[in-house]
């Protein structure tokens, strides 16, 4: 009897737990995904708010900017990290040369 018992749990019972347990991950994960992308895509951690209206404002700013990258990301069929990187690949050059206008000292290199 013990050998029946045995090969039920050892047999069925994970089987039943992979099956049921796959959608529950699946779902974990997307959640774990969409808050990773809230707080390092669209900085919703960095708020240096202290009053109730501001902090509104920026966690609806913050979920603003995530619906935008969840559009683009349909769009261009890339993840939010290699559309931010891709984005600051472009930025780049723009930037520098901003600061080589701003900068009227020019040092020989």
């Amino acid at each position: 009897m013990e050998a029946l018992a045995f090969s039920i749990s050892s047999q069925v019972i994970p089987h039943l737990v992979l099956t049921t347990s796959r959608p529950v991950i699946k779902e974990e994960w997307q959640v774990a995904c969409y808050h990773k992308s809230l707080t390092q895509n669209v900085s919703l951690q960095k708020s240096p708010t202290h009053r109730e209206t501001t902090q509104t404002n920026h966690f609806f700013a913050a979920l603003c900017g995530f619906i935008n990258l969840e559009m683009l990301k349909v769009e261009a069929q890339m993840n939010h990290f290699a559309l931010k990187s891709k984005l600051y690949i472009k930025a780049l050059p723009s930037a520098f040369n901003t600061l080589r206008e701003l900068n009227p000292i020019q040092f020989a290199a």
